[in-house]
């Protein structure tokens, strides 16, 4: 039976009648000693946070859940129940909507922190570098809707600085992030500050998490919208929504032009 038994390996789980264990720990043990923001570190990464990192962590989590009805994932949600789809279904149709470009920024923006952290000229050039190599639309600044400011960015970076002087973080992917933030403004002429995605970026970085779980606990957050979404839309009833009102057209184009 080794060929079956060896087909999964995983350290995160062990389990048989009676018993469940999560990294080790018995899940009678963690339930009602863990936070749910807790627990998420704790199966992706087998470690515990400090009681300062896990409300660093937190924070990242709970700024980004919801960005209103006119975010395609959130819309998506929407009129999936709309067209008779269950809670769990419309929740996996809103979450697939999380590509590169909506729900991937983040992730982005954790990977232009490393790259700059590792230039060897500064961020300058680094900048330089990353924008002939992958255009010029920086991952995590700048937001098309909140202008002058994303207002969740202000406070998660207060909250940063917080963690920098309860020893949860170092600051060095904070200083990384400020340092892009007054290089684009020397480059536009005009301030160009980080947006959610920049500044959870900045969090998860220096709280040690890879780039790609970036995206992952993005949908974490998310969820929490989407479901929130979906259950109102469920409660409110409507049949068959589509993106825009039915007298609403689209525009035609004759030819193919």
């Amino acid at each position: 039976m080794s060929d079956v038994a060896d087909w999964w390996r995983t350290a995160i789980i062990d389990m048989e009648p009676g018993r469940i264990e999560l990294r080790g720990q018995p899940i009678q043990d963690l339930i009602g000693n863990l936070g749910f923001a807790e627990m998420i570190w704790f199966m992706v990464r087998g470690d515990r946070p400090t009681p300062a990192q896990a409300r660093l962590f937190e924070a990242a989590l709970v700024a980004a859940v919801d960005h209103g009805p006119q975010a395609p994932s959130i819309a998506a949600a929407r009129m999936a129940v709309t067209c008779g789809l269950s809670l769990n279904n419309a929740m996996a149709s809103a979450v697939n909507m999380l590509g590169d470009i909506h729900g991937g920024a983040g992730e982005q923006a954790m990977e232009l922190y490393h790259f700059v952290d590792a230039h060897a000229e500064g961020p300058e050039q680094a900048l330089d570098d990353w924008i002939a190599e992958r255009g010029k639309i920086l991952p995590g600044f700048g937001h098309r809707f909140h202008t002058p400011t994303d207002p969740r960015a202000p406070r998660l970076m207060a909250l940063v600085a917080d963690a920098v002087e309860q020893d949860a973080c170092e600051g060095r992917f904070m200083k990384v992030g400020q340092a892009v933030e007054t290089d684009l403004m020397r480059r536009k002429g005009k301030p160009v500050p980080m947006n959610i995605d920049g500044v959870t970026a900045v969090i998860y970085a220096e709280l040690g998490f890879a780039p790609p779980l970036a995206r992952g606990l993005f949908c974490l957050s998310r969820s929490v919208g989407i479901l929130a979404h979906a259950w109102e839309q469920t409660q409110q009833g409507g049949r068959n929504k589509g993106p825009t009102p039915p007298h609403y057209r689209w525009t035609y184009l004759r030819n193919g032009s």
